[in-house]
């Protein structure tokens, strides 16, 4: 199978990519793909007048400005109507009662904060769970008109070249994302000790991008070699871990186990980084 037919047209930020179909792809996966796409037009178009946002607060630290829900609404639309029998979880809206095998999971605007400041590190992600499994994944970065893509035996894909983990096999030279605790429930103690024991095995470098459906991308596409972070939602996590898995890479918790949706903390890399990140941190912290 030609991977990179998925996408057929793939242009500058100039010129963004507007629509794509492959039959050798799901249905669910071409309807995903679109859907992000329109999704990012409506989101740059607010870009574009930040000025005149609306911005509300949902709690400390934590906003929602309409051009999350905008694009929340564009989303959720176009899934009812293509697979009306699948069950929607989003980010602004919650879920809807619909019971399914099939769940969607949308985080229309990954990255508002970023967003709302002009910083353009920003992203839509739409995955879809078989049993609470993600099968595939979508995140579309559409200031840099960049679309990863994924689907489970399928491989993945940035815009129309196919994506690998990064080799690299040691923290000392590793360059790894995470998240910074900003709500006043999440749990920035663990955060810290973590922090701190992958500076003192030497890490390379450690970024915080502020985009974790992005930083996971990222890892697949071997621009960062891992990440991590605590207490992420399932629709940070869908999209993006569907497509590590799918471009050679590994995610778990830290603790090493695959209940990694469930409890939000995350850790993706090579199998190789990652069993010595995995090493490290039971040895110094768990």
């Amino acid at each position: 199978m030609n991977l990179s037919r998925l996408c057929i047209i793939v242009s500058s930020i100039n010129n963004p990519i507007s629509k794509i179909m492959h039959t050798s792809y799901s249905p669910q996966l071409n309807t995903a793909a679109n859907t992000a796409l329109l999704a990012g037009k409506s989101i740059m178009r607010f870009y574009s007048r930040l000025e005149n946002l609306k911005i509300m607060s949902k709690g400390f630290n934590d906003y929602v400005s309409e051009a999350d829900q905008e694009s929340e609404k564009i989303i959720t639309q176009a899934l009812l109507k293509s697979y009306p029998d699948y069950k929607i979880t989003a980010e602004e809206s919650g879920s809807n009662n619909t019971e399914s095998e099939y769940e969607w999971f949308i985080d229309p605007l990954d990255g508002t904060t970023n967003f709302i400041h002009g910083i353009p590190q920003f992203a839509v992600s739409i995955g879809l769970c078989k049993n609470k499994v993600p099968i595939l994944g979508v995140v579309y970065d559409p200031f840099k008109n960049e679309l990863f893509c994924a689907e489970k035996g399928k491989g993945a894909l940035m815009n129309d070249k196919k994506i690998r983990v990064a080799n690299c096999n040691s923290i000392k030279s590793a360059i790894f994302g995470t998240g910074i605790p900003y709500r006043k429930k999440d749990h920035s103690g663990v955060y810290i000790e973590t922090l701190r024991t992958m500076m003192d095995a030497r890490c390379g470098s450690i970024r915080r991008l502020g985009a974790a459906a992005l930083d996971l991308a990222y890892v697949a596409s071997g621009r960062l070699d891992g990440f991590w972070e605590f207490n992420l939602k399932p629709w940070d996590i869908a999209a993006g871990s569907i497509i590590v898995s799918e471009a050679g890479g590994h995610i778990s918790d830290i603790n090493d186990t695959n209940e990694y949706f469930d409890s939000g903390n995350v850790l993706a890399s090579n199998i190789n980084l990652h069993q010595e990140v995995i090493k490290t941190l039971q040895k110094n912290l768990i």
